[in-house]
């Protein structure tokens, strides 16, 4: 028989936003369980740029994404929560007495006094680079989990986005050559992440684009079709190809949740249109919304707060600060 875990709240994200949301329910002596499809903890930041520097946390000037996400777990641990990772949730249902009860991928029931959905952009896959797809792995990647592997490496960045452009100042220092790609003339990156781009000489090939890859067992070269000039044939190792994801919420979906557009509508305690479901961070829309990790930490503490009253209108919603539990 499939396994029943029961739990006061249940976070479906165990991102930095979900992780905070377990500091927060753990502080109220809430039971928490954190539910995430990926094996591990740090949601987009594990995933996708690890080594990248976060630098929108308040009073955090820039530190790098594995050590942000080992903080907030830290944090999180002090209070014992539940990891159930590399688990997909599935379905959403309530008991008959109002506790939603979600079923995960491999079976397992989560038994909940409330749902928090810090889902972020849901599931997300890369867009794939048209040329040379057959050399994923042997030279072609979608993302850096670990920049030193490009150490001493001639290495091609493709994409005019914020990814592209940190992902060339990372590997700038550490690789042999780095050389940016992007089919336009104009940058989506920060200005100012651009205008270092310049300053440290990188080499920026605009209004180009990858036509070929070409090598044996391993990457060799890639060949640039530039707008008004002649080809271009480049020696490199690797080629990083990053031109965004495409984001799909998945089954949450349909959970009856009010959506707009790929994300879920949520009133000013975070609440969804379905009893006892909550969400906060990427995943959330409203009046005036700034996606930024900042403000979903604020929209984790209203979610938990909130939930923890209506399993027990007896408590206060402010929870009071750390300082007078310490």
């Amino acid at each position: 028989m499939a396994e029943t875990v029961t739990t006061d709240i249940l976070i479906v994200g165990a991102g930095p936003i979900g992780l905070y949301g377990a500091y927060c329910a753990g502080f109220r002596g809430l039971r928490t369980v954190l539910v995430d499809a990926l094996p591990q903890c740090g949601g987009q930041i594990t995933a996708l740029y690890p080594e990248k520097e976060i630098r929108d946390i308040a009073a955090v000037p820039g530190t790098r994404g594995r050590d942000v996400v080992t903080a907030l777990k830290d944090q999180a641990d002090a209070f014992d929560p539940a990891y159930l990772l590399g688990r997909q949730a599935v379905d959403l249902t309530h008991t008959p007495d109002g506790r939603p009860q979600v079923t995960l991928s491999d079976g397992t029931a989560v038994d909940a006094g409330a749902v928090v959905l810090t889902a972020g952009i849901g599931t997300f896959t890369p867009r794939t680079l048209p040329a040379g797809e057959e050399f994923l792995g042997r030279g072609l990647s979608y993302f850096v989990p670990d920049p030193a592997e490009h150490a001493d490496r001639d290495v091609l960045v493709v994409g005019g986005g914020d990814s592209a452009v940190d992902w060339a100042l990372a590997l700038h220092p550490i690789a042999r050559s780095v050389t940016l790609v992007h089919r336009r003339g104009t940058f989506r990156a920060h200005a100012a992440s651009v205008r270092e781009l310049h300053e440290r000489g990188v080499d920026i090939v605009t209004n180009a684009q990858v036509e070929t890859l070409a090598g044996d067992d391993l990457l060799r070269q890639a060949h640039l079709k530039v707008d008004g000039e002649e080809a271009r044939v480049l020696k490199v190792d690797a080629v990083v190809a990053a031109l965004g994801f495409i984001s799909d919420l998945g089954p949450l979906a349909d959970w009856g949740v009010e959506l707009e557009r790929r994300t879920i509508v949520v009133d000013t305690r975070m609440r969804t249109t379905v009893d006892r479901v909550y969400a906060a961070g990427d995943v959330t829309a409203y009046p005036g919304k700034v996606r930024l990790m900042s403000v979903g930490f604020g929209e984790v503490a209203t979610a938990v707060n909130n939930a923890a009253v209506a399993l027990d209108p007896a408590l206060s919603l402010f929870p009071g600060h750390s300082t007078e539990s310490a």
